[in-house]
């Protein structure tokens, strides 16, 4: 009898999830089970949303949120962890603990951050001050996922994207991947990684229409492709693939904002 396949890489998420299965943790799950990781999810918000927007946000209590993970972290391997919407302070000091706790064993633990404000529409998604709630997690990120809404909030608007991810460096961020999908070239995205030793651009062809989660997959795949052993640079180059082709094949389940198409992707880009 067949023992079945090998045991996946597991990723941990901390992330809101999102009833119309579009966004938050629902991506997340999503888009690393389709790269061949496993996601062990963990609720840090309830949220009362659409795939267009946000009508109301609610934070899980800061000792459940440490509570679900723990019993994970007791028990399973962890290859990579990914952080999405946290709610409040209390939460992301609370899932802060767990990381420091699990980087004492692996220093080398990579810790994907998408430092979610708000929706595109600008709807708040934390139930305060949400980069005062971000602050304790910025040290501990690998790699920092913020698009140009997100990091002009976090370092002003005036900076340029160099100056923006020096100042993301200078917070404790190992590398920082700047996406272009709400920047102002019409007809291309233009995504930029930032690290202290390296950076490159990459440039994708601008897709009709408006997408509801498209972050969280990018995010969600890249911390895949590192729970497996992809280096940074590989890592984001084959995110970045596997994103673009997951927004190439959107659907739409009502009008309005497009849902991203997880699954098949990765069989077209195998294949």
């Amino acid at each position: 009898m067949s023992a079945g396949a090998a045991s996946p890489a597991c990723v941990l998420v901390f992330s809101g999830s999102d009833p119309s299965g579009g966004a938050g943790l629902q991506a997340d799950i999503g888009a690393i089970a389709a790269l061949g990781a496993h996601p062990l999810s963990v609720v840090t918000v309830l949220t009362v949303q659409d795939n267009e927007r946000v009508f109301g946000v609610h934070p899980v209590a800061a000792d459940l949120v440490r509570q679900q993970a723990q019993v994970l972290v007791d028990r399973i391997a962890i290859a990579a962890v990914k952080l999405g919407i946290v709610g409040n302070r209390a939460n992301a000091e609370a899932i802060a603990a767990v990381i420091r706790d699990l980087r004492s064993r692996q220093p080398d633990l990579p810790v994907v951050f998408d430092p979610v404000l708000a929706t595109g529409h600008g709807d708040s998604l934390a139930s305060e001050d949400p980069i005062a709630a971000l602050s304790p997690l910025f040290e501990l990120a690998t790699v920092i996922t913020p698009n140009r809404i997100e990091v002009d909030r976090l370092c002003g608007a005036q900076a340029s994207p160099e100056q923006q991810a020096a100042l993301l460096l200078e917070r404790g961020c190992g590398h920082v991947l700047l996406k272009g999908g709400h920047g102002p070239e019409p007809d291309e995205v233009l995504n930029r990684w930032i690290s202290k030793a390296q950076q490159r651009n990459w440039r994708w062809p601008r897709l009709p229409g408006e997408f509801h989660g498209s972050g969280c997959t990018l995010a969600a795949a890249l911390s895949a492709l590192l729970a497996q052993g992809l280096d940074m640079e590989q890592a984001i180059d084959a995110a970045q693939a596997y994103c673009q082709q997951a927004l190439a094949e959107s659907y739409a389940i009502a009008a309005g904002q497009r849902i991203p198409s997880r699954i098949l992707p990765f069989l077209k880009l195998r294949g």
